[in-house]
């Protein structure tokens, strides 16, 4: 899709989790893509809570690679085919925050400005954005989104 290079995102190649669950499924045209975290090559890029270890800013950037990411299993489930996408159900973004730290909308705000920019109409969503202690790898993001698609 043009908007996603337009938007500067490389979309990374699908490699499965060495773990107990699989990073998407598809239930009567609603697929579901799990948690991501803003790593490259399997490897954090970035590690922390905010805002002490990492900034907003660092933690938008954060939130913008847990949506490559994420988008890189819908490439993956789709086919490549981003039109099948009819829209974007929910986004759920998780903030590893330090105590008082009470602006994760502004966190995941990054990640849906990118939706909306790549998707336009059908890019608006229902979202969740919470600030939590801690999430794996000590990533200071997490995002997983459930997307509407045709069949």
């Amino acid at each position: 899709m043009d908007r996603i290079q337009a938007a500067g995102i490389v979309l990374p190649a699908a490699a499965m989790p060495k773990a107990l669950y699989v990073p998407y499924t598809l239930h009567r045209g609603l697929l579901t893509i799990s948690g991501q975290l803003p790593l490259q090559d399997g490897k954090p890029v970035f590690v922390g809570k905010v805002p002490g270890a990492v900034s907003v800013e660092a933690a938008q950037a954060a939130a913008r690679l847990c949506l490559a990411n994420l988008l890189g299993w819908v490439a993956a489930a789709v086919d490549g085919d981003f039109e099948r996408i009819r829209g974007i159900v929910r986004v759920g973004g998780y903030v590893a925050a330090d105590p008082g730290f009470n602006d994760a909308p502004l966190v995941i705000n990054a990640a849906s400005e990118l939706l909306n920019r790549i998707f336009a109409e059908r890019g608006r969503h229902a979202r969740l954005a919470l600030g939590v202690a801690s999430l794996p790898f000590g990533a200071p993001v997490e995002i997983e989104a459930t997307f509407a698609l045709d069949a």
